[in-house]
C-alpha cells in the first residue's frame, strides 16, 4: 500500500488548491496510493488535508494521517475530523522537541513511495527535505512531485 507524504511552506497560496486536487487524484488514480500523510503546522498541510478529505468522497479507500512530532504523552492529539487516525514515528522519544518536526518529516521522507511538495525558499527546513528526497529519488527510493 503507497504511502504519500507532503511538504511545504507554512504560507503556502489557496491558488495552489486545484493544482493540488489534481495531483493528489493523480496519485490516487495513475499510482495507487491509498495512504496520506500530512502535518498540522501551516497553510500547505491545510491544503493538503482539504485535497485528501475531498479525494475520500471519492475513493473511500483513501486514507488521511495525521504526523504527530510531539509524543502524544506530552501533547494529546486527538484525530481531527476527516482523517482517519495519527502517527508518531517510532524512536522519537529522545529527540528534542525543537528538532521534533524536522525529525519527523524526515522520518516520514524515508518511509513513503511519494512526496507532494511545495518549496520556493532554499532556505528552509522544507527545501532541505526535498532535496533530502532528491537524493533518496535518484536511488529509486521515493518519487517526488513539485507543485508549482
Amino acid at each position: 500500500m503507497p504511502i504519500c507524504f507532503f511538504i511545504g511552506h507554512r504560507e503556502a497560496p489557496d491558488t495552489l488548491l486545484d493544482k493540488f486536487s489534481a495531483v493528489v487524484e493523480r496519485h490516487i488514480t495513475e499510482y495507487g496510493v491509498t495512504e496520506f500523510v500530512v502535518g498540522k503546522y501551516g497553510r500547505f498541510d491545510a491544503l493538503a488535508a482539504k485535497c485528501v478529505k475531498a479525494s475520500k468522497r471519492r475513493h473511500p479507500e483513501v486514507t488521511l494521517t495525521l504526523l504527530l512530532p510531539y509524543h502524544p504523552y506530552d501533547r494529546p492529539t486527538p484525530t481531527p475530523p476527516g482523517f482517519d487516525g495519527t502517527f508518531y514515528p517510532p524512536g522519537m522519544e529522545a529527540v528534542p522537541k525543537r528538532a521534533a518536526i524536522v525529525r519527523a518529516n524526515r522520518y516520514m521522507v524515508e518511509h513513503s513511495e511519494y512526496l507532494i511538495a511545495y518549496v520556493k525558499h532554499s532556505v528552509s527546513n522544507a527545501w532541505d527535505l526535498v532535496e533530502y528526497a532528491r537524493k533518496r529519488e535518484k536511488q529509486g527510493r521515493i518519487r517526488i512531485t513539485l507543485l508549482p
